[in-house]
């Protein structure tokens, strides 16, 4: 092929290549960007409160049902820990497939202190920790039978006795809320059921059990759990974390 003949193809391929550039970029759909939907659950809630030391992990199990009868399951499992002081641990980690071999990942840490009157949330993506005020709740007062919310809602509490989970004193209740029609925009009353089974001794839930069929059933269970003062190692600032404070002024002075 002589000189002539090879920029003639050469400029052909060129003009075959832009042609299908441009063809690929007119199909191309146009839009804006879309932030998705994020899911979270809360896993076992604590309180600060001194001189309950404990360390577990929080279990989650969250099955929700699909229009064609299929379910979608999925699970992670959260290091928390209470020390003496009612200084807390806790750990933020996403969900994974049930009945896999992956390991939730760790996404943040938390830590509360109830005397400096700081929340510290620890980024692990950022290596950042951003402090910020925290006023400890250290009573719970349940929501009272009968209706509530401008009398929209309902609520009625079962008393499920006594029992023992892992060798610890539990006292077993459920709860029934329904929603009127139309409230959240649900054509019918809509009911949900959540079951607790208290440990009056550390003053936490060892097992609930949520039933709503807008988020599927959630299963919270504090597993691996020792009531020995936890590693002190794990209310510090990690190591290579950089530290924002955010707190008022007034906090700051005090």
């Amino acid at each position: 092929m002589n000189r002539y003949a090879s920029r003639l193809l050469g400029s052909f391929l060129l003009a075959c290549s832009a042609l299908v550039a441009g063809n690929l970029q007119a199909q191309a759909p146009m839009r804006a960007p879309d932030g998705g939907t994020n899911f979270h659950v809360d896993g076992v809630d604590l309180l600060p409160l001194a001189g309950m030391p404990l360390t577990g992990k929080s279990n989650i199990q969250w099955a929700r049902t699909l229009e064609d009868g299929s379910t979608v399951t999925v699970h992670l499992e959260a290091n928390l820990a209470r020390d003496n002081a009612g200084r807390m641990y806790r750990e933020r980690r996403s969900f994974v497939p049930a009945n896999s071999d992956q390991e939730s990942r760790l996404n943040e840490i938390i830590l509360y202190d109830p005397a400096a009157r700081t929340k510290t949330i620890c980024t692990l993506a950022t290596k950042r920790c951003v402090v910020t005020d925290y006023y400890p709740r250290r009573e719970f007062a349940p929501q009272p039978p009968g209706p509530f919310a401008g009398g929209t809602r309902s609520l009625t509490r079962e008393d499920l006795g006594q029992d023992s989970i892992n060798g610890m004193s539990v006292v077993g209740s459920r709860e029934t809320t329904t929603i009127n029609a139309g409230v959240v925009g649900n054509e019918r009353p809509l009911t949900s059921t959540r079951e607790f089974w208290y440990a009056a001794s550390i003053r936490t839930n060892l097992l609930v059990t949520r039933n709503d069929p807008r988020e599927g059933k959630q299963t919270i269970a504090l597993i691996d759990l020792s009531l020995d003062e936890p590693d002190q190692r794990m209310f510090e600032i990690p190591k290579g974390y950089s530290v924002v404070d955010e707190r008022s002024t007034a906090s700051r002075e005090k």
